[in-house]
């Protein structure tokens, strides 16, 4: 069994490209089509493949040496010249390869998967926004967390850790289903000096992983993994507070 729309509109909605209202009714579109939910699960399976895959190969040996017999012919015919300047040259070399470390160090964590997770961060904060809509924030309004974890119970196959942080400044306020990328995922609703957070968990076999932030449309979110779930929170409160809440949740 076939649908129109898994030619016309999945490939567009899985690269990020659609609008948050066609990406919105696409996710609508997901809760009642099974096949355009295996083509989505395939095509994201695909692309994992594709960037865990280690597609390259080693030179062999003998261009080794045949570059390293060119370059040391090089520096023979060379060598009155390169010893003149060696001690200056090879400080500024040296200051360069450290550099170099350090900026690989800082920023190769953030560059790491970063086309996938600037998709995933936009997805979130789409779905954080449809939120933000009346009616559509909470499927279970409490402040209880007795209440709002039984509450998913049925709903979904697994049980989204449920806390209130009332006495820290983030009140809990409720929780409801939500689609994100074809997938659903259970999201609790905090609250901070009246501003509203949505923390969106699901189950994940990746290890736990240290928070991850960035801003999108004037949004802030952090991600993270823990104990077998992955969360992000997205708000407009400030990267701190959203810190806070996250260390909170991890605890």
């Amino acid at each position: 069994m076939s649908c129109d729309l898994t030619q016309t509109v999945l490939h567009g909605y899985l690269d990020g490209e659609l609008d948050a209202a066609r990406a919105a009714d696409f996710e609508r579109h997901l809760v009642s089509c099974s096949a355009c939910v295996a083509a989505l699960e395939a095509q994201e399976s695909l692309r994992s493949s594709l960037m865990h895959a280690r597609l390259y190969e080693r030179a062999p040996a003998s261009l080794r040496q045949k570059v390293q017999g060119q370059l040391g012919g090089s520096a023979r015919s060379s060598v009155v010249p390169i010893r003149a300047a060696a001690p200056w040259r090879w400080l500024a070399v040296a200051a360069a390869f450290l550099i170099a470390v350090f900026l690989g160090w800082r920023v190769l964590p953030l560059l790491r998967g970063n086309q996938e997770e600037i998709t995933l961060a936009s997805a979130i904060v789409d779905a954080h926004l449809r939120s933000l809509q009346p009616g559509h924030l909470e499927d279970v309004q409490s402040t209880d967390q007795h209440t709002v974890k039984p509450w998913f119970d049925g709903r979904i196959d697994f049980a989204p850790p449920v806390h209130d942080f009332v006495n820290d400044g983030f009140p809990l306020q409720g929780g409801r289903l939500d689609v994100v990328r074809g997938r659903a995922v259970a999201v609790l609703v905090y609250a901070r000096r009246k501003h509203l957070i949505n923390v969106f968990v699901w189950p994940t076999t990746e290890p736990d992983s240290e928070p991850l932030s960035g801003s999108q449309l004037g949004y802030h979110w952090t991600a993270w993994r823990k104990s077998g779930m992955e969360m992000y929170a997205v708000s407009d409160v400030s990267p701190a507070d959203l810190a806070d809440l996250q260390h909170l949740l991890v605890q």
